[in-house]
């Protein structure tokens, strides 16, 4: 019998067929290649002569390209696509390595493909403008590997004259451009300009951001959104930041009040100033800090605690003050936390902390004000159960009741919940919560279908 060949030795892979030889693989690949195939052994060969041989190679494909006018079909979108995923590897892996301008203007007439291919390709789910879009990072790198006298001009002329396409692709890879490319593009698009508006203005606070030009930013915003609180409050932030503590008071006290509008008869029009959004209120204490009025930045951290709960409020508040300072400063956000407004936002602020002696403390106290329908419910219900039953069967009682009004009955969940409640009941024998039956009564009679009352 014939020994069977080894399989390993059949197998495809780059060993095996590395053991063919480079005139056998040369061979085979003329015979089996086609169009797009032989395009690409040509650009691979060409870069291996040099850039300039390969910028020809891909300048003839995007020619091509650009000068079709043929409607392409949903069965040959998908071809069309690996082209120019392939096409812009060619130009950022292979050309970018070698020669970083050459590859630059390449990939900006990539770019210029678009338009032309959005009018002629049937693309309902949009995957042309998502191989665009996600080459905006390619289109930063490059960009800064070819620099800032490079790129500038080229990026500069490209958002002059096709703002419409290029506001979003220099838009989306801004925060990817180096800062020195950034500043230059920046001041190109700018200086001895008109003030932009429009998407031109958001391209121009991308890159101030990338440049760190709070000047730039705040020029590229309408003076009438400055006065809104929150544009107002962001702009004072930046210039807090930036030690300008003047100029964010005056861009903070400009947005607090607004001139009386006018009605149809020329009269002023009274209406109550909706109140300060949070993001006026931080930025309030950025300000302050800003002003080194230390104290007056704690009381306004309080006070935004106390409208929000918000934890970064709490943190940054204590971690200002001194040894025991801070356990005092920590009751005091608890007591504020409980007595909350809104008991579930109260409750959500003590078991994420966690506060969970808080936490328990105030489901006994504000049982009746309970509401079940908060999706953490059940989890906190089972981090309370092992030292505080009392507050956990509450809270899963309550969520019993909250799917209960949903109109579904008692479904399987909410059996749960009931067995659940009915085991933590009986094991902390409590006399201060409702018989379990009596609770097991309510709830059926809340799950009866009520009849309609006629008359």
């Amino acid at each position: 019998m014939a020994k069977r060949p080894a399989a390993p030795r059949k197998t495809l892979s780059e060993a095996n067929l590395a053991a063919l030889g480079a005139d056998r693989l040369a061979a085979l690949l003329i015979e089996v290649a086609d169009g797009d195939l032989k395009r690409r052994l040509r650009m691979e060969l060409a870069a291996e002569v040099g850039a300039p041989d390969l910028a020809l190679e891909l300048d003839k494909r995007l020619n091509t390209l650009a000068g079709s006018r043929a409607r392409v079909s949903w069965r040959k979108r998908p071809e069309l696509l690996a082209d120019l995923q392939m096409l812009r590897r060619m130009i950022v892996g292979r050309l970018g390595a070698m020669d970083a301008r050459l590859a630059l203007d390449r990939l900006v007439a990539w770019f210029d493909l678009y338009p032309s291919l959005a009018a002629r390709v049937k693309d309902p789910k949009g995957e042309l403008t998502l191989v665009f879009d996600a080459a905006s990072a390619d289109l930063a790198s490059l960009a800064s590997v070819a620099g800032p006298d490079v790129a500038g001009p080229v990026l500069g002329e490209a958002l002059s004259t096709r703002l419409s396409e290029w506001a979003s692709w220099v838009g989306r890879g801004a925060a990817a451009l180096s800062p020195p490319l950034a500043r230059r593009l920046l001041a190109d698009l700018t200086m001895g300009r008109p003030r932009p508006t429009g998407r031109l203005a958001l391209v121009v606070r991308k890159l101030a951001d990338r440049a760190g030009d709070i000047d730039a930013w705040v020029l590229a915003i309408p003076d009438d959104d400055r006065r809104k609180p929150e544009v107002a409050s962001e702009i004072a932030r930046r210039l807090a930041m930036s030690g300008r503590a003047e100029e964010a008071r005056r861009a903070l006290e400009a947005s607090r009040t607004e001139p009386p509008q006018a009605n149809r008869w020329g009269r002023a029009k009274i209406a109550e100033r909706p109140p300060l959004p949070d993001s006026w209120h931080v930025a309030e204490i950025a300000v302050l800090e800003a002003e080194g009025l230390a104290d007056e930045a704690r009381e306004a951290r309080w006070r935004l605690f106390e409208r929000t709960l918000s934890e970064d409020a709490l943190r940054t508040l204590l971690a200002g003050l001194a040894d025991f300072e801070d356990v005092i400063a920590l009751d005091r956000a608890f007591a504020i936390a409980t007595a909350f407004a809104d008991p579930m936002k109260g409750l959500a602020f003590l078991m994420n902390w966690p506060a969970q002696r808080e936490a328990a403390d105030m489901v006994l106290a504000r049982r009746d004000e309970l509401r079940g329908g908060v999706d953490d419910t059940p989890l906190w219900a089972a981090r309370l159960a092992g030292r505080y039953p009392d507050a956990a069967v509450l809270l899963l009682r309550a969520r019993a009741r909250a799917l209960v009004r949903l109109g579904d009955g008692v479904t399987g969940e909410v059996e749960g919940l009931i067995g659940e409640a009915e085991a933590l009941a009986g094991a902390s024998g409590s006399e201060t919560l409702e018989p379990h039956a009596t609770f097991v009564e309510g709830l059926k009679a809340l799950a009866a279908p009520r009849r309609p009352v006629w008359r």
